[in-house]
């Protein structure tokens, strides 16, 4: 493997590669590096999981209808029905406000760990930012680009600074 040049752990590209030295772009789920140019497809990707996770949404809310009908079959009592739909509409509104500040920032590991639960009860939340994002980009493309291009920045500076050979430089 070749060496890591220290952003995100994004190895250099590797000598007699066709693509350009320097830090490589992160690929994105789904989309792999094809973000950089918007080429190999992906507009078709990106409109392929804007239906796909509208999809998934939509079937996600099938099943908590038949688990709310089956809670209501049961003969629980309203207060535990009304308790499990409360429960299900703000997990699925923290999930989407933290799946949606995730498109923009990296999101915290340990703050992300402690959400595991939370995120997981409201998955219609992620879904729905995940379908919402792709009509602007694929989403975290945004934090993704200023971060490889502040990359490939610091890379030109690095490189541009130096000039021929050191051991031909002139002695005083």
């Amino acid at each position: 493997m070749s060496a890591e040049n220290g952003t995100h752990g994004i190895p250099d590209t590797p000598a007699g590669s066709s693509l350009p030295a320097g830090p490589r772009p992160e690929p994105l789920r789904f989309y792999g590096t094809t973000w950089v140019h918007h080429d190999h497809g992906y507009p078709a990707r990106r409109a392929g999981l804007a239906v796909g996770s509208l999809a998934a949404a939509i079937a996600a809310c099938v099943v908590l209808r038949i688990a709310y009908d089956g809670l209501r079959i049961a003969d629980v009592g309203s207060a535990v029905s009304l308790l499990m739909v409360v429960m299900f509409a703000v997990c699925s509104a923290l999930a989407f406000r933290h799946t949606w500040s995730t498109f923009t920032s990296r999101p915290d590991p340990d703050r992300q760990a402690s959400l595991r639960g939370l995120l997981a009860i409201g998955f219609v939340g992620s879904l729905l930012a995940y379908f919402l994002r792709t009509f602007t980009e694929a989403p975290g493309e945004k934090l993704h680009r200023a971060e490889y291009e502040k990359a490939r920045e610091e890379y030109e500076k690095r490189t541009t600074r130096r000039s021929g050979n050191p051991s031909k430089k002139r002695r005083r």
